[in-house]
């Protein structure tokens, strides 16, 4: 069984006429090591589908699990420790706390377990060093320039060694050398990780650095030559 098992998702929201469908049958299959982008014009649902494989929001109907269970099932209270244990996101925009240095930014995803033990302190270290910030942890994001903080945010997205990391235009906001070495980066520690990555994005270029791209169109997935 696949690690990631997507199976006849449909999302609809209502209006004042009738319902918007805005994902319609869609389906996918991703295990441990793999990685694929999700292409597709503005406001297809590419933002919709990342939030349902996050467990951010849910289907209206279809199925999603993550290594066997699917966290929809899940009262509110566990779903919210599923996703934290087991999803790590990087979104278009950093979201780095600005009164936060990077090392306690990177450290905020245990704040939901209590607070953070020596164990994820060296964790979060071992991590900076990977994407370069060593020297920066105990900068402000107010101090770093765009490519440093998302690569903060990708180290933030790992510290609790994730299943499934979501990537939503993670090199949007980046000019293109920038969002050159962010790519790499996500590559690079997905590897390392052993973890699944899907990346949403308009850039073709980052689409063709993944295993596998898949197109996004009037709610229906399909795959990519």
């Amino acid at each position: 069984m696949p690690d990631l098992l997507v199976e006849h998702l449909n999302k609809e929201f209502p209006t004042r006429a009738e319902p918007l469908m805005v994902l319609q049958d869609v389906s996918l299959e991703l295990s441990d090591g793999e990685n694929l982008a999700v292409l597709g014009p503005s406001g297809c649902g590419k933002s919709t589908l990342l939030h349902i494989l996050g467990a951010l929001d849910r289907p209206t109907n279809g199925t999603v699990q993550l290594k066997g269970e699917n966290p929809f099932l899940f009262s509110d209270d566990k779903l919210a420790e599923f996703r934290n244990r087991s999803i790590g996101f990087v979104f278009q925009d950093h979201h780095l706390l600005p009164q936060c240095n990077v090392l306690e930014n990177v450290l905020a995803p245990t704040l939901a377990l209590g607070g953070a033990t020596s164990e994820h302190v060296s964790r979060a270290e071992e991590l900076l060093e990977k994407v370069g910030l060593a020297e920066r942890k105990t900068h402000f994001p107010a101090e770093l320039s765009g490519g440093e903080r998302q690569r903060a945010a990708v180290a933030r997205a790992l510290l609790l060694r994730p299943i499934l990391l979501l990537a939503d235009e993670p090199t949007g906001n980046l000019d293109r050398s920038n969002a050159q070495r962010v790519a790499e980066l996500l590559l690079e520690m997905q590897r390392q990780e052993h973890t699944m990555l899907i990346v949403v994005t308009h850039s073709l270029d980052l689409a063709d650095q993944l295993n596998r791209r898949l197109e996004l169109n009037e709610g229906k997935l399909q795959t990519l030559n």
